[in-house]
């Protein structure tokens, strides 16, 4: 265990140390490894050598603040604490490149699996991906998790997240509330990755000053999204005009994610999925990146693996019965309908007139 001892001056002791020494008892709350003891002017510190230099570090920094201002509150310390632990991260984050982020409560937010790897990669080549593959395999973790990144490393200014509000094979009828309490519930999974990602007071500042949107597809028209992140997720449930008006608002130093399973369409059983003709449409324009992901992806429980799986291979047991299926004689609608009518009077009336073999006796007129 190192020690360093720091020697205040020209300080008051009272306004900086706080009542009752709080803003060192805060500092030290944030280091539990660490000892802090104030003695008079000198602060003595004991511990491992890096978190010595960060705690160094921090009162150095509330020592300008003081010197500046004259005074020095829990909160003051906390700002600092907060600053501290992001200027850590991004020393961490320039050391190791394959994190992406690190989440709220300290996490390591990475790519897991080599495809999810291909995602973040290909993001940072291209301005506009399309981001393929079944549930569980952290497309939206992933792409909230590269948002989050690119505006705290101040590459956009914004960040624009949406979803089409779509029911999932059921009617959930009239939702009381404003329109925010109607919507909210179909962009739950947003909110929980950037809570996992941000401070919630971060978090809750971002909101409120648009730095962060949220929002349901049908807000995006007539827009110009400009200098931000913009992720469209649940992709598959959008129209053809919908995609194709979400894609055309793409502006200048703008990165673009479209999201989407397509083995998840929830859409009217008529309606085409737009992300099915954007792909069809859009597969050959240079500068686009797609990755698609596979069930080996999944990050879920171990079951949810197998689950998709286990349609996967169903979906494909019914396209080959479908091919195999014999082809029915094609026959014209009003041949088809005088057979049936034919087939129906023959059946329904014993008396019904039969092919005339020459047999059969001419009626007898009963008239006089």
């Amino acid at each position: 265990m190192v020690e360093k001892v720091i020697t205040l001056e020209n300080v008051s002791l009272v306004e900086f140390l706080g009542p009752d020494n709080q803003n060192i008892r805060q500092l030290a709350a944030a280091f539990p490894g660490s000892k802090i003891i104030s003695r008079g002017n000198e602060i003595k510190i004991q511990g491992q050598t890096a978190v010595i230099s960060r705690i160094n570090e921090i009162l150095s920094a509330l020592l300008e603040h003081y010197h500046q201002y004259g005074q020095i509150t829990d909160k003051t310390v906390s700002q600092y604490l907060t600053s501290a632990d992001e200027d850590q991260q991004d020393r961490m984050l320039a050391a190791s490149p394959d994190v992406i982020l690190f989440g709220a409560k300290g996490g390591v937010i990475k790519a897991k699996t080599a495809n999810q790897q291909r995602l973040v990669d290909a993001v940072l080549k291209h301005d506009l991906v399309f981001a393929l593959g079944p549930a569980g395999t952290g497309k939206t973790y992933i792409s909230v998790a590269l948002a989050v990144r690119a505006l705290k490393n101040k590459e956009v200014k914004k960040i624009i997240i949406s979803r089409p509000v779509v029911e999932a094979g059921e009617s959930l009828g009239f939702l009381p509330g404003d329109m925010k309490e109607k919507v909210d519930p179909y962009l739950r999974p947003i909110y929980d990755a950037l809570e996992d990602m941000l401070p919630p007071e971060k978090f809750k500042f971002y909101l409120e000053n648009k730095t962060i949107e949220i929002a349901p597809l049908a807000y995006m028209r007539g827009r110009t999204l400009n200098n931000a992140f913009v992720l469209l997720d649940e992709a598959q449930n959008t129209t053809p005009s919908q995609l194709k008006m979400f894609l055309t608002r793409m502006g200048p130093n703008a990165k673009v994610m479209v999201n989407g399973d397509r083995s998840q369409i929830d859409l009217p059983t008529k309606q085409k999925s737009g992300l099915i003709q954007a792909l069809d449409i859009l597969r050959d324009v240079r500068d686009i990146g797609f990755v698609e992901m596979t069930s080996e992806d999944v990050v879920r429980h171990r079951l949810v693996k197998q689950i998709v799986q286990a349609y996967d291979k169903f979906d494909v047991q019914q396209q080959q019965d479908q091919a195999n299926r014999p082809v029915r004689e094609y026959r014209p609608s009003y041949q088809r309908r005088q057979e049936e009518v034919a087939n129906h009077d023959a059946g329904k009336h014993p008396d019904a007139r039969r092919e005339d073999d020459g047999t059969r006796a001419l009626p007898v007129n009963q008239e006089q």
